[in-house]
């Protein structure tokens, strides 16, 4: 095959070339727009694009070595071998890591050999998907019980739910989202990620934001993204005042109403735990909220690193583990 860089001309054959929104056109603009360089190829059979993805580059310290970075991307192959070591090659990358949008046991894939399964994964490996086809009714009936009388409930107390796109929703987005990383003790984006993926894909009518209202309180606000058939939702915060109202069902609710209406066919929860998930976990909140809307819960391939400097790679990858183990010991330790 033929790899070639792809060029702005070529924006609507790309985006017609792959299926998740972090590999769409959009989305690289939004990383572009932090300082991130964005590479986007095409392999090319006959002069016909066969599939196109995109990858960021990051800077090791104190080295002039790069860490190539490609999420939801295509599959492993070796044609993607061969394209990823000649860009890395000539991009003086010390890796590539890779997260394939592959699904695993849903359809035959490949894994080429050289590349190796990473000891850090960014993406989760499973995340519950719901089938937007159904009818409004079919979609309540295969909720948890539980689920569908709290929505039943947050409309019942009054809440309400309001699509926006100003700039007052979005401040009260942020306010909430950080309100909700502080409370539950997580390392989410800073303002200028949120801001600079707001401006991005709400220009590319891509975004919006649903803020659930009590008493004309803001409670819960979720920042959703489309691209092509597909609903995500990325991002989201809570208050923690009138938790009893449940506002935060009605939103999830009022979304996949929202993708409906949008003729969308499928809504990404973007993350989850596995299958038999610990409840003593800090995400399992989070993943039993998510499961009882009903959407399959699916595992991906995993991910992988190709690696093309061993002794970048493995000196970055036992720095990196020895920094995450001295944060957590730290933490034992009460510090």
């Amino acid at each position: 095959m033929d790899l070639r860089i792809i060029n702005p001309a070529q924006k609507n054959l790309y985006n017609k070339s792959v299926n998740h929104i972090i590999q769409s056109w959009e989305w690289g603009e939004f990383r572009q727009s932090l300082g991130l360089p964005v590479l986007r190829y095409g392999l090319f059979e006959k002069g016909k694009l066969i599939y196109a993805f995109q990858l960021t580059l990051h800077k090791i310290p104190l080295i002039n070595q790069y860490v190539g970075y490609l999420p939801k991307g295509p599959q492993p192959d070796k044609n993607l071998f061969l394209a990823l070591e000649k860009i890395g090659q000539e991009k003086n990358c010390a890796f590539i890591k890779i997260e394939p949008d592959i699904i695993k046991d849903a359809d035959p894939y490949i894994v080429y050999p050289n590349f190796l399964p990473s000891p850090k994964p960014l993406f989760t490996k499973y995340n519950f998907l719901l089938d937007l086809k159904p009818t409004e009714q079919d979609l309540l009936k295969n909720m948890h019980p539980k689920t569908r009388y709290n929505i039943r409930l947050a409309e019942k107390k009054g809440v309400k739910v309001e699509e926006r796109f100003d700039d007052k929703a979005f401040e009260i987005y942020l306010k909430l989202y950080f309100q909700t990383t502080k409370r539950q003790g997580y390392f989410g984006h800073n303002k200028n990620y949120h801001k600079a993926v707001w401006q991005t894909l709400k220009k590319a009518n891509m975004a919006r934001l649903l803020i659930a209202f009590y008493q004309k309180q803001p409670l819960t606000a979720w920042m959703l993204l489309n691209f092509k058939d597909t609903l995500y939702y990325p991002y989201g915060g809570s208050s923690e005042k009138n938790r009893e109202v449940m506002s935060s069902n009605l939103v999830a609710w009022e979304a996949i109403k929202l993708g409906k209406k949008l003729g969308l066919k499928t809504f990404d929860m973007w993350g989850a735990l596995g299958k038999d998930p610990n409840s003593s976990d800090p995400w399992f909140g989070f993943h039993r909220f998510k499961q009882g809307y009903g959407g399959e819960l699916v595992e991906y391939i995993g991910t992988f690193d190709l690696v093309l400097n061993r002794l970048t790679y493995f000196g970055f990858t036992n720095i990196d583990q020895f920094t995450r183990l001295k944060v957590a010991l730290l933490k034992i330790l009460g510090k």
